[in-house]
């Protein structure tokens, strides 16, 4: 399965859950592809088999205190006397799949002397002792994708289980990122289009005032400004799968993919309850659930503010070529 095929299987698992969405994207478009990119071919060979048939894994990157500055993480790796291994010791925070995952891709510090060169990734197994999952987070949507913190306390992992080379490990991060996130506005055009799903029939069905809803000039008028928003949002999505596929430039186009679609997602989830009337605000409806679990797509694998940081950051670099 190419790159475009995994965002458009994010996209329609969104459309019913988008919380098992979120597991596929953070399992396939991160710590899959990580390991296909950088990790040893030991490590390819004992763990891509497992996280193709029955495991889950988990990216382990944020920290309390190191959201979007993620890079002020605290949490280290110190290598043994002899080379042989690493100890792990720190906490990270809001861990997608925390509770299923067999695999951790864990990045620790191992020279904080270095800054941020020092970040290197790790290949952790779950069940390593020193390994604890916190309690899950008590969240506004993406209820069936569990939330949790990870503790790592004096965990002992083999030198060969670094992936990649030690210090590169912020590179890693910023390149798979870039890629993540066009998994997440995948996820978001699925909640729209859901959304869509469910509100269509209705208007279809609805009548008030001897007409039905659809045929209202009103809200004609805004849900095809709704699905043609959504059109443009999927658009960017493709074309940033195209160009990441084709080996071109795509960082600015997955940052404004993801800044949008996540902005698309929020209005229409929100003018969806609105168009359903007062059923559209119970849980009867599944709409209200897909408000609250577009929230998250303009905070997590890099805000909004983030999203509009980067954009702007590669246009100026443009104006200098």
């Amino acid at each position: 399965m190419n790159f475009t095929s995994a965002c458009i299987t994010i996209q329609e698992i969104s459309r019913i859950d988008p919380s098992i969405a979120l597991m596929v994207d953070v399992h396939n478009t991160l710590v899959v592809n990580a390991i296909r990119f950088w990790a040893s071919e030991f490590l390819q060979d004992k763990y891509l088999p497992k996280l193709a048939t029955d495991s889950v894994s988990a990216f382990c990157l944020s920290e309390t205190n190191a959201g979007s500055d993620a890079f002020s993480m605290s949490t280290t790796a110190k290598l043994s006397s002899d080379g042989s291994h690493y100890v792990i010791n720190g906490t990270k925070s809001w861990i997608t799949s925390a509770r299923e995952a067999a695999l951790l891709l864990v990045f620790c510090n191992a020279d904080p002397s270095k800054g941020y060169k020092g970040i290197t990734a790790f290949l952790v197994d779950t069940n390593s002792p020193g390994v604890q999952i916190g309690k899950p987070e008590s969240k506004l949507g993406l209820k069936a994708s569990s939330t949790c913190q990870i503790f790592f306390d004096d965990v002992k992992v083999d030198a060969d289980h670094v992936l990649g080379e030690v210090g590169q490990g912020y590179k890693y991060c910023i390149e798979i990122l870039n890629e993540g996130r066009i998994g997440i506005a995948a996820q978001q055009i699925g909640i729209a289009k859901g959304c869509l799903d469910v509100v269509m029939p209705y208007l279809n069905e609805r009548e008030q005032f001897g007409q039905k809803l659809l045929n209202m000039p009103a809200l004609q008028q805004q849900y095809a400004q709704a699905a043609t928003e959504l059109h443009a949002a999927e658009v960017m999505m493709l074309n940033s799968c195209r160009l990441k596929e084709n080996g071109l430039p795509f960082v600015k186009e997955a940052a404004m993919t993801k800044l949008f679609a996540s902005q698309v997602a929020e209005k229409i989830s929100s003018q969806s309850i609105e168009w359903l009337g007062g059923i559209g605000y119970t849980t009867d409806m599944i709409v209200e659930k897909f408000y609250r679990d577009c929230k998250v797509g303009s905070i997590y694998e890099g805000s909004s503010n983030i999203q509009r940081q980067t954009i702007a950051k590669i246009m100026n670099s443009e104006l200098e070529q």
